[in-house]
């Protein structure tokens, strides 16, 4: 692979994957949510999409269903699980996400069980020549990071975006305040959900193949490893996060060739080293590299 066409793929999955991070960053970050199910939303988009366009819907449709379909996903998942301590909702949310992968690995009808899904379309591909298409495919990805990132710079500073903040830091307040916490729940994991959905959408039609390997509980690992490491409740954080840990992740699987090891021996010392990141980053960086603006207000 030449240097040029290596640098494109990785800024397209940094732009896929901080879609991702955006979204857990609205669950987690804004609002204290503990969803270690986040790649069963991300799932749940890439195989809607992938489903409806290989039936021969555009992809605008396959990317709108494949975010509400997550959405309402996201919706259900919350109403059983929302008024549980911390502890059992990670563990429920770990246990739902491991079911949908589960599902689709078994399911043969709609999801191609185990075989997959292949020829996925890429969008307005004959419009332009095959070896040029990487870099327009970047451009749609970016076009979406960019729109992410605005809506949710909206929703940080708006009414509802704070009360967010207020259920994260002290939900009795919240409760004392009169607000429906429960309710608000609801709406931070469909939304968070929603761009799960949409980013799940953009790797398929960009890799054009799945299949349940994709959504293993490891790829959640590394959603909050970008969190994590580029700072809770910032938006630029994930981003950030999301540079450091996919030019990590993908890079190192050249070492294979530099120090003469197998390739499974590499992919397991590279999950040790983002785990030792992320260690790292709790005890000597806690609020991320990119630490959480608070707004304070005089009295």
């Amino acid at each position: 692979m030449e240097f040029g066409s290596i640098i494109v793929y990785f800024t397209i999955m940094i732009g896929i994957f901080a879609i991702l991070a955006l979204g857990l960053n609205v669950q987690y970050g804004f609002s204290g949510l503990v969803n270690f199910g986040h790649v069963a939303f991300f799932a749940i988009g890439a195989y809607t999409s992938a489903i409806v366009t290989t039936a021969g819907a555009p992809f605008i449709v396959g990317i709108i269903l494949a975010g509400l379909t997550s959405a309402m996903m996201g919706f259900l998942v919350a109403l059983p699980t929302s008024k549980l301590s911390v502890g059992y909702w990670a563990i429920t949310t770990l246990g739902i996400g491991e079911v949908i992968r589960l599902v689709a690995l078994n399911e043969e009808w709609l999801t191609k069980g185990s075989f997959g899904i292949e020829g996925i379309p890429q969008p307005l591909s004959k419009l332009i020549h095959i070896s040029n298409y990487p870099v327009l495919y970047l451009c749609i990805v970016w076009m979406f990071v960019g729109l992410s990132y605005f809506l949710m710079a909206k929703l940080a500073n708006s009414p509802f975006g704070r009360v967010l903040k207020v259920i994260r830091e002290e939900e009795d307040l919240a409760l004392a305040m009169g607000k429906p916490v429960f309710i608000f729940k609801l709406k931070a994991m469909a939304l968070g959900a929603t761009f799960a959905g949409i980013s799940g959408s953009l790797y398929a039609h960009y890799i054009t193949y799945i299949s349940p390997s994709d959504f293993t509980p490891i790829v959640t690992f590394i959603v909050w490893a970008m969190v994590i490491i580029g700072g809770k409740g910032n938006l630029a954080g994930s981003i950030i996060g999301a540079v450091v840990i996919v030019v990590f992740f993908n890079s190192t699987r050249y070492l294979k060739d530099f120090l003469h090891m197998r390739a499974e021996i590499v992919a397991s010392l590279r999950m040790v080293a983002i785990g030792i990141l992320v260690i790292l980053s709790v005890l000597y960086k806690p609020e991320g590299l990119i630490k959480e603006k608070k707004k304070t207000y005089d009295i």
